[in-house]
């Protein structure tokens, strides 16, 4: 299986992309859960992090950016570059998550 190399910029340093391949997208939709609501409104009233949402976010961000790479993989790429995040709600206590970026193929050399 090759690795799949993730970057925010359009260009990679040291790299010449040859191919253009694609949009590659990845994505995660999740509700939050009525315990751990209850421990982060307490949270919200004494200050500080609400770990439990943290902790759900950064499990989404991976999600999405596993399924992203996962694309990109079927089409063959070397690398993604220009992802971007995004989210949005989808219901009262649901978001989604959504990552992308254009899949591309380095030149041999590289």
């Amino acid at each position: 299986m090759n690795h799949i190399l993730v970057f925010t910029s359009e260009q990679v340093a040291g790299k010449q992309i040859s191919q253009h391949l694609g949009l590659v997208r990845g994505n995660v939709i999740r509700s939050r859960h009525l315990g751990k609501d209850i421990l982060a409104v307490f949270r919200m009233i004494i200050g500080g992090e609400i770990s439990e949402y943290t902790k759900l976010m950064a499990e989404s961000r991976e999600q999405a950016i596993d399924r992203m790479v996962d694309e990109a993989r079927e089409l063959g790429a070397d690398a993604i570059v220009d992802v971007r995040f995004t989210t949005s709600m989808i219901a009262r206590g649901a978001a989604e998550l959504l990552v992308f970026g254009t899949a591309v193929k380095f030149e041999a050399n590289n």
